[in-house]
């Protein structure tokens, strides 16, 4: 229990300061979004007057005379009543709407495809760690590790390029076809966003299936030295059963954390795959906001990123915890 609290103390000075570097960033950024949304408009041949002017910095709340100390205040108090400002990129939408909107097409892309690359590492690095040495795991491993090297954004743009340009096999951008496909609760709608999130995950899963192998592979090769397997096998246990009931149960207890890890790590962490395939999630989402100075929905998106890291970590040490009776001993439980 002494451990517990500490956590969540510690987690809980973490989000205050999350909250407070997230408010005061935006504010120390130059530009002005209300100057920017004014000049699109104009550019559009729209006519600008100070009374729209005037209207809009109420909006944004530009206009206060408040100390800073009273707007941290404030926004606290919007924080608490879920308030997080009107988006500038999307006006007259409200940043909660924009990512309530987007989180489910990030969620659906980036959890699909963490579950795929989790248990197709775990599977395949158990095998190279049960035969070690062969060419299977020479020719693997290597290989393996070259892919984790490669960056998610320069993945992203290979994988673009051969299959979407060059083979013209899938499509190149969207979430689905939106000129031909309704968004609704249908098989065609489901069938068309499968399909142009075909490339997006392949790129998650090729940049990150690598990762989850070696990590198996080493904590197998290390588990497969425990007395208790030797013991089975001197027994005559069959070697699928030594394997996966003895070996593979317990060493995939640094996969199992790093797998709540990932669930959080998926809204921040696919956002430069998102930007490349222009893919409806918070990604892209992001990108338009930078490039219209929609400080609002980048303060939103930023929180979101580190609320979803936070809670993973903290989702990680429980898992740990529970799973593995030493680090309660070592908290003095």
């Amino acid at each position: 229990m002494r451990h517990l609290i500490r956590r969540i103390l510690f987690y809980l000075v973490a989000v205050w300061a999350s909250v407070t570097l997230n408010f005061f960033i935006p504010r120390l950024a130059p530009g002005d979004p209300v100057q920017t949304l004014m000049g699109q408009l104009e550019r559009r041949g729209g006519r600008v007057t100070p009374e729209m002017v005037t209207a809009l910095q109420a909006m944004f709340g530009l206009n206060t005379k408040d100390p800073l100390w009273l707007q941290y205040l404030k926004y606290l108090n919007q924080l608490l009543h879920g308030e997080l400002g009107v988006s500038l990129t999307y006006f007259p939408g409200t940043v909660g709407q924009v990512i309530g909107k987007d989180i489910i097409w990030t969620l659906g892309l980036g959890g699909v495809a963490v579950i795929i690359s989790a248990v197709l590492g775990c599977v395949v690095g158990i095998i190279m760690a049960w035969r070690r040495g062969s060419a299977f795991d020479a020719v693997l491993s290597p290989m393996m590790n070259f892919l984790s090297a490669i960056p998610y954004f320069w993945m992203a743009l290979l994988i673009l390029y051969i299959f979407g340009f060059t083979l013209n096999w899938f499509p190149i951008n969207g979430g689905y076809d939106i000129l031909n496909v309704d968004p609704d609760w249908t098989a065609e709608f489901a069938t068309d966003v499968l399909y142009h999130g075909i490339l997006p995950a392949l790129t998650i899963v090729i940049a990150s299936i690598g990762g989850w192998m070696l990590v198996m592979r080493n904590s197998m090769i290390t588990t497969l030295n425990e007395d208790y397997v030797l013991m089975a096998r001197a027994k005559g246990l069959t070697s699928r059963r030594i394997m996966f009931a003895y070996a593979a149960r317990n060493a995939i207890l640094p996969n199992i954390t790093n797998f709540a890890l990932s669930l959080g790590f998926i809204v921040g962490g696919q956002l430069l795959t998102e930007m490349v395939f222009s893919y409806p999630g918070i990604g892209f989402s992001l990108l338009k906001a930078v490039q219209g100075q929609d400080y609002a929905l980048m303060q939103g998106i930023f929180l979101l990123i580190a609320l979803a890291v936070l809670g993973a970590n903290f989702l990680a040490d429980l898992l740990y915890a529970v799973l593995d009776p030493r680090v309660r001993l070592e908290k003095g439980e």
